[in-house]
């Protein structure tokens, strides 16, 4: 059988095995349609079924959390924790807690992990957790009571060499204080290692809060550098306006770009003269509101429901919301306007037809598991300073994570040149280098 049939019979049976899941096997089939040069060069990989090992998460664990509301009134979610690979390190990966989250989506998150963190060159395997739960609207009561039960259970399956969660999607640091309490009180220690993305005072590590901004932005400024371009000047937008979002802004207006609109789940605003960061943020992270507010007090600014943020023209989109939001229309609509480059700072949010939008009108793409991968790169750096009871400062900190995201780039651009001939396929590059490095370590501890 040729490697390409080998591939299509592997995802078919991947979806039969897996039904309904389709994030999942979205993350599978990008993955996959990938490998084939890798293949070709490592027959080894198909005689030992490392595709088939990988696509199957070693662990999968589903439990219930029960609690209790400010009304007294007992409340039940699910909770999810799916530990895909330790083939290089403890699994690593953050927790979602939203309606939206399910088996699938949790899946397919962490399948996404283990490329995005082997791509960072630490040694960290693949993870991702969470729960249905909102924290939007919940007192500060409520949440600390979800979270003790979310982790009364989780406990047992933690730990700084064996699995080591962050934050996502409502998993801020006030939810990472109250996880990490329950988990010192029922272990009786104090072990730093086990959460990332705590606050500085208490073992977290500067930048983690800005990192997957910081570090989207990073590689989109390596993939302009190509052709000989700079963000200096150039018009962004950015999509969300929550964390990712915000130090997305914050780094492109650093290097000299304007950031000319964001949105949220309401709509989007467009402000012609940039937008006003210590505003956004005041919005945002302070009031807790809908970009309306945003607008109400900015009078060159305005506020549309009406199509997406996409619509806008610019030079650099940054898509830093959630899975698909960028589809087939609004690729055609950046491209018609002249975008230059695409660089992913949420988990997957271009769909497939969008992303081969962009890549028959040679606009440079990066994908989330290498353009986003600063946050889990600054968790890993957190986790090294937890381990040696050391901390570093903000600048030592970020003159890291911008060497790690050089480093991606370049792995991924080397890799799609030496297997595809195409050094501008990022989605090639960074799949066929992640999957290299954990295929190796797999083959080195034998069938397990």
């Amino acid at each position: 059988m040729s490697v390409l049939g080998y591939i299509k019979d592997v995802y078919a049976e991947i979806c039969r095995r897996n039904p309904t899941e389709s994030e999942f096997h979205q993350a599978v089939a990008e993955v996959l349609h990938s490998l084939a040069p890798a293949l070709h060069a490592h027959p080894e990989y198909l005689e030992s079924r490392i595709i088939e090992r990988l696509c199957e998460p070693e662990r999968q664990i589903v439990f219930r959390i029960p609690w209790v509301d400010d009304h007294g009134d007992v409340r039940v979610n699910r909770g999810f924790r799916v530990e895909f690979s330790s083939a290089l390190g403890p699994y690593k990966g953050g927790l979602r807690f939203h309606p939206s989250v399910n088996l699938g989506i949790v899946k397919f998150l962490g399948f996404e992990q283990i490329f995005k963190n082997a791509l960072t060159g630490m040694a960290i395997g693949g993870g991702k957790g969470g729960a249905d739960f909102d924290p939007k609207g919940r007192s500060d009561g409520e949440v600390m009571r979800f979270c003790q039960s979310f982790m009364t259970e989780l406990h047992r399956h933690l730990g700084e060499r064996t699995d080591v969660p962050a934050g996502d999607i409502g998993v801020g640091s006030r939810e990472i204080g109250f996880l990490f309490g329950q988990y010192k009180r029922i272990t009786n220690r104090f072990e730093a290692g086990v959460l990332t993305g705590k606050p500085v005072a208490w073992g977290g590590s500067h930048v983690r809060t800005e990192a997957t901004g910081y570090g989207a932005v990073y590689f989109a400024q390596e993939m302009l550098a190509t052709r000989g371009k700079t963000l200096d000047g150039r018009r962004a937008v950015v999509s969300g306006s929550g964390n990712v979002a915000v130090y997305a802004i914050e780094k492109v207006q650093a290097l000299g770009g304007s950031v000319v609109a964001c949105s949220d789940s309401s709509g989007y605003v467009v402000d012609e003269n940039g937008i006003d960061l210590d505003l956004l943020k005041e919005v945002k992270e302070i009031r807790r509101a809908r970009l309306s507010a945003y607008v109400e007090a900015r009078p060159t600014a305005r506020f549309s429901d009406r199509g997406t943020v996409f619509d806008v023209p610019c030079d650099v989109a940054l898509p830093c919301a959630t899975q698909n939001e960028l589809g087939e229309q609004d690729a055609v609509a950046l491209v018609k306007n002249g975008v230059l480059a695409v660089a992913e700072g949420a988990n997957m949010p271009c769909t497939p037809e969008a992303v081969g939008i962009f890549r028959e009108a040679d606009v440079l793409f990066g994908p989330g598991k290498a353009a986003n991968a600063g946050g889990v790169a600054t968790s890993a750096l957190e986790m090294r300073q937890n381990a040696s009871r050391d901390q570093w400062t903000f600048a030592e900190t970020e003159d890291r994570l911008a060497t790690v995201m050089r480093q991606i780039h370049a792995q991924s651009r080397a890799a799609a040149e030496t297997y595809g001939g195409a050094p501008d396929d990022y989605v090639l590059g960074a799949n066929i280098t992640g999957f290299l490095r954990v295929a190796e370590a797999m083959t080195a501890h034998g069938i397990v």
